[in-house]
């Protein structure tokens, strides 16, 4: 399903000339990784970055430090300004990001299987959008977590390119 799926992100956005690019926590790596074992993905891809620690997200995105300490990293907040940066960050007019708890650990408030997302784009009038949201995959396993997070991620950004014009640079 993933490379299916990573097939049809390519597909589409190069049918509308876009580059993607990819802003990982919890997954490392994993959606970039779906999307450059398709040969020829090059056209499309970017970059990916890889942003495990509080410190990479703020100096290899932007994420604000106090947005990190007021929300913790698996947030929304924190979502919407890994996408927001790796926009601003590389030549890409589309970036799907990704912050969660694939396990083990978790709390009562952030618990195992909590996963923020975010989708940034550029828009028809030259702003960048920024959408969020959260699934709660539960306590399914860290492999799995994370297989399901790249899904996840793959169909939102083929979402996107399937609904609103994303303008291209």
């Amino acid at each position: 399903m993933t490379a299916q799926r990573a097939k049809q992100v390519l597909s589409a956005a190069r049918a509308q000339g876009l580059r993607i690019a990819t802003a990982e926590s919890c997954t490392g790596g994993g959606i970039i990784a779906a999307l450059t074992d398709i040969a020829g993905s090059s056209d499309v891809v970017d970059r990916g970055f890889i942003t495990y620690s509080n410190a990479a997200k703020i100096d290899m995105l932007g994420v604000s430090a106090q947005t990190l300490e007021a929300t913790g990293a698996v947030s929304e907040q924190v979502a919407g300004e890994m996408a927001r940066g790796a926009v601003q960050h590389s030549q890409a007019h589309l970036c799907v990001s990704v912050t969660g708890i694939a396990g083990p650990g978790g709390s009562e408030f952030k618990p195992v299987g909590r996963v923020c997302f975010g989708l940034a784009k550029i828009s028809a009038s030259g702003e960048i959008e920024v959408s969020v949201k959260t699934v709660e995959f539960g306590a399914i396993g860290r492999s799995e977590v994370r297989a399901k997070t790249v899904d996840t991620a793959l169909s939102w950004l083929l979402d996107a390119l399937e609904g609103d014009k994303i303008a291209t640079r």
